[in-house]
């Protein structure tokens, strides 16, 4: 059994935010329904496609064990399907701009009216305040949520992360949030409203610069690189380039190769207790003792000469060598990974971290799986939907239309052509 097996999903979640919730509470074992036009369908379906006439690995890597239902929400037997749907789920999903719902005729009240126990989880760029009925998207919630003010290097404009921390970040934090508002419900037997607000998902995950900001205002952050070449700090937190971000310095070398490989780099840590074996390693046995050097508050002005002297070794070799040599003297550092490394990874294929999937249209293509990993319920990625592939099977098992009902249901065009959208 699954762990969430039995838990039903209507999912109102398009492009990158709600689909990440969704596909992860699917891969934990939850019926996941997808509702989308008809016709139509999510609109990440047709971005950046690569495959002729295919869904897109846009749409495919974020809809994964899920079905999907095509349903036009302003034909009149369209909202009595709706009704049904909400009657028979657990949980609606939601990413629309604030208040879609609401002109749908399905706000919050009418949910509870048609289902007391259902749980309705949305995702917003902002909470309740001057912002809250703008728009935002991934990068726009990097900036509002602090990450792209302490990303880059000193000097420089404020730069955006390729992780996805807005959007992908923010439907982890709503997953969190549904399971959540699940086990309230054991107890309580009510549904509730779960929020999660793009700024604060980003905000959440930047806490250690909060953390920075308050120390800034009774000195200098001592553990920043600018620290010791003498470059005041100014009010707010500074980018700190490649800085651990921690009480451990770190920064990322050259390795042998670099000249014309763009990623052949090593994350190095000098971590505190390593120290002795980092100056044996990099030719600089006297710093273990020698004053300026013995302590790690009297190494703090002296990070980026360090580093230099350690890069000076790490050049000599390859990112994969320096690992090799570090790790069994307890030297924390990570090679630099491209995708492409990552891709053809064969440790990630074995514990389904990368997964291999069958498309009937596109053919075979690489995803991510699931990343938190159950023993006792291990999460098995199935392919996305083709645009209302599982629109009759809903229909009759999931809200029990059957006979001249369903016929009714398919004649007023309130679900498209099934034959036609399963088969695009």
């Amino acid at each position: 059994m699954k762990a969430l097996e039995g838990v039903k999903i209507l999912d109102f979640t398009h492009v990158q935010s709600g689909p990440t919730c969704t596909q992860l509470l699917a891969w934990f074992g939850a019926d996941c329904i997808k509702v989308e036009r008809p016709g139509v369908g999510d609109a990440t379906r047709g971005q950046l496609r690569d495959v002729p006439d295919a869904d897109s690995l846009y749409f495919t890597m974020l809809n994964h064990n899920k079905r999907s239902i095509t349903l036009n929400t302003k034909n009149e037997t369209g909202k009595e399907v709706l009704e049904r749907l909400v009657k028979e789920c657990d949980v609606l999903v939601e990413n629309f701009a604030p208040g879609a719902l609401d002109r749908m005729g399905f706000g919050w009240d009418r949910i509870q009216e048609l289902n007391p126990r259902m749980i309705m989880a949305s995702v917003k760029g902002f909470g309740p305040g001057p912002y809250e009925d703008c728009k935002v998207y991934e990068n726009v919630a990097q900036c509002t949520g602090g990450a792209a003010s302490t990303t880059g290097f000193l000097g420089g404009p404020p730069t955006v992360t390729g992780a996805q921390i807005g959007d992908s970040g923010t439907g982890l934090h709503l997953a969190l949030g549904i399971v959540t508002a699940l086990y309230q419900r054991e107890k309580t037997g009510r549904g509730q409203k779960v929020l999660a607000a793009m700024q604060d998902g980003v905000l959440n995950l930047c806490r250690v610069k909060l953390r920075d900001q308050q120390r800034l205002q009774h000195g200098p952050l001592n553990e920043y690189s600018q620290f010791g070449q003498d470059i005041p700090f100014g009010e707010a937190v500074p980018r700190a380039g490649n800085d651990s971000g921690g009480g451990q310095p770190g920064w990322i070398l050259k390795c042998k190769g670099w000249e014309t490989d763009p990623d052949a780099y090593v994350y190095f840590i000098t971590q505190a207790a390593v120290w002795p074996a980092i100056c044996d390693l990099i030719g600089k046995p006297e710093w273990k003792e020698e004053p300026g050097y013995a302590t790690p508050p009297e190494r703090l002005d002296k990070i980026s000469q360090i580093f230099d002297t350690v890069e000076e070794w790490t050049k000599t070799k390859s990112k994969f060598e320096v690992m090799d040599t570090c790790n069994p003297l307890n030297i924390p550092c990570g090679p630099i990974l491209s995708m492409k490394e990552l891709a053809e990874e064969p440790s990630l294929r074995e514990t389904g971290t990368v997964v291999e999937v069958d498309h009937p249209v596109r053919g075979k293509y690489l995803t991510v799986g699931c990343p938190v990993k159950l023993s006792d319920s291990p999460a098995e990625v199935t392919r996305s939907p083709l645009l209302g592939e599982h629109t009759s099977e809903i229909l009759s098992d999931v809200l029990g239309y059957t006979g001249d009902e369903y016929d009714r249901v398919v004649s007023s065009g309130a679900v498209g052509d099934i034959k036609a959208e399963a088969a695009e």
